[in-house]
Order: C-alpha cells, then sequence, then structure tokens
C-alpha cells in the first residue's frame, strides 16, 4: 500500500473514532440531562404534595374545631373519625389525588403516663402496662423495660428492668433517654422487643406530651381491657357494643363496676391529641404525612409533631 492510501485509512480512522467519541459524549449528556430533568420533577412534584398536604391540614383542624364547639364528647361516630374520601388535586399543570383518615390518639395507652412530674415510675400505669401485653399475649416484662427506659434513674428496676449497663452492650451501643419520649418507635430499641412484637403493640400505644387519660369511645379493645384484670374478652365486646351509637351514655354508671376506683378518674370522653395521615399522589410522586393534633379547650387546633413517613 502506497503512501497516501495509507494517510487515507488513518484519516477514516481517526474520523470514526472522533464520531464514536462525540456521539458517546452527546448521548451521556443527553442521558444526565433526562436524568436531571427527571429528578427536578419529582422535587417539584414532592413539594407541591407536601404543601397539599398541609392545605389539607387546615381544613381538619376546622373539622376539630367545629367538632369541639357542637358536642361534649368525642366518638367513633362523628364526622372526623370517618375515612378522609379520595380528593381530586388539579392544576393546569399536575393531576393527583388526596386522601386519608384522622385517629383519636388517646385511644391508645401513652406510654409517657409510666413516670410521674418527678420522674418516678407510676405504679398505676406500669401494671395497667403490664395488662394490655398480656392482652396482646406478648411479654409482660416489656412495661418494667419501659418504664426504666424513661424514669429519671440509673438504677434498674427489679425484677424487670433494664438501664445503660444493658444498652452499652450492644452493637451499636447505645444508652436509656431517662425521660419523656416524643415518639413511641422510641421503644423498638427496648432489650427484648424485637420486629414482631413491637408490630403487634404499635397500633395501642402512644407517646403524648405529659399525662393524659384514656378516651373509652374510641379506645381499642386491648386497652379497654387493660383498665382491669377482671375484664374478660366478652366484657370488651360488650362495651364496644355499647358505644357504637354515639358513645357511652353515662361513663360513671358503665364502667364504676367494671374497674377499679382509682382506674376511673383516668376513663374520658374527650380527646385533646388527634393524628391526621394523608396520602398524596402528584403526577408520579406519592407521599404519606402525619401531623399530630392538638386541640385546645377553647377549640385551637395546632400540629405540634409532623413527619412523612411509609405506613
Amino acid at each position: 500500500m502506497n503512501a497516501p492510501s495509507r494517510q487515507r485509512g488513518v484519516a477514516l480512522i481517526t474520523a470514526i473514532l472522533i464520531t464514536a467519541l462525540v456521539s458517546s459524549v452527546a448521548l451521556s449528556l443527553a442521558w444526565d440531562n433526562a436524568l436531571d430533568m427527571r429528578r427536578t420533577m419529582t422535587l417539584l412534584y414532592r413539594d407541591q404534595a407536601v404543601q397539599v398536604a398541609i392545605g389539607a391540614e387546615s381544613w381538619i383542624q376546622s373539622i376539630l374545631r367545629d367538632d369541639l364547639a357542637e358536642t361534649d364528647t368525642d366518638h367513633l361516630g362523628e364526622i372526623w373519625a370517618s375515612e378522609l374520601p379520595g380528593l381530586p388535586v388539579q392544576s393546569d399543570v399536575v393531576q393527583g389525588e388526596l386522601f386519608g383518615s384522622i385517629e383519636d390518639l388517646q385511644g391508645r395507652f401513652n406510654v409517657n403516663n409510666l413516670i410521674d412530674q418527678n420522674g418516678d415510675v407510676d405504679e398505676l400505669a406500669l401494671e395497667q402496662f403490664q395488662r394490655l401485653l398480656i392482652a396482646l399475649e406478648l411479654d409482660p416484662r416489656i412495661a418494667g423495660i419501659a418504664a426504666d427506659w424513661l424514669d429519671a434513674n440509673q438504677e434498674a428496676g427489679f425484677p424487670d428492668g433494664a438501664e445503660d449497663a444493658i444498652y452499652t452492650g450492644f452493637i451499636p451501643a447505645y444508652r436509656t433517654p431517662n425521660l419523656a419520649i416524643t415518639n413511641a418507635t422510641e421503644l423498638a430499641a427496648l432489650e427484648g422487643v424485637d420486629k414482631a412484637s413491637f408490630d403487634i403493640l404499635a397500633p395501642h400505644i402512644v407517646a403524648l406530651p405529659g399525662r393524659t387519660g384514656i378516651n373509652v369511645n374510641t379506645a381499642t379493645a386491648a386497652v379497654l381491657q387493660s383498665l382491669d384484670e377482671n375484664l374478660s374478652t366478652s366484657d370488651v365486646e360488650s362495651l364496644i357494643s355499647e358505644r357504637e351509637d354515639g358513645g357511652f351514655a353515662d361513663l360513671q354508671s358503665t364502667f364504676s363496676t367494671l374497674v377499679a376506683p382509682e382506674i376511673l378518674p383516668q376513663l374520658e370522653e374527650t380527646t385533646s391529641y388527634f393524628q391526621l395521615r394523608l396520602v398524596v399522589q402528584i403526577a408520579t410522586v406519592r407521599i404519606i404525612y402525619f401531623s399530630t393534633l392538638q386541640r385546645g379547650p377553647r377549640g385551637d387546633v395546632v400540629p405540634i409533631l409532623r413527619s412523612l413517613g411509609t405506613t
């Protein structure tokens, strides 16, 4: 092959390589641009979904204010206790849907009741928590371990208890808070509590600020059974049937023969804490929004805890 032919061959190969390189770079830039656009739109839709949820939260606040103005009790027959219907989210750019529910958090056992204002263990609450665990067929030792998690001292309770000496031996190591908690999911970290046990317990417990009573009009079956060791499953079924039409007609007369006298003052028919759960779908983005709402005696409703979750 003569020199001009070799030069033309080298030039052709070089041109092919340059074309391939430019095509590869262009394809990479187009791919990165498409990913950037996707990320940007996802973040935009997520922000829009959060704003829709906050707007719906304001609507729910007005429902709870009106409810307090219209009735002196809170029960499962009221409008707030029904599932929120699917509502369309529409604009010139995107479309979506919103639905959710409201739950009375005082229908659960408040784990912060396990300690009093001085940080000492409240024996009545401890015994009730033990009964709740037994009703759910869980280890009642968890009650004492939970009390140690919250109480102000570092002395392990007897016979059930666990303090830093236990948890600092775990991998990874951690310590007890020794104060009231803000989320009941902290109990998943307790010694002896596995995922299966916590999943059973979670729907029946809550962590609310300070000490709270139990709204028997909305309490779960297990929480009702925990009120007294002599309450049977059939007693609880009768109570749930009695409250169906609008709560208990006379709380005192209903429970005075079923629970110990010291438990009666803890039973209530009204609620100060609710949890709003909203699912918002905007285009391809879906969020689950949780808001804990506190309603004051004058009807003012404020969110005290917001979070995004998956369940």
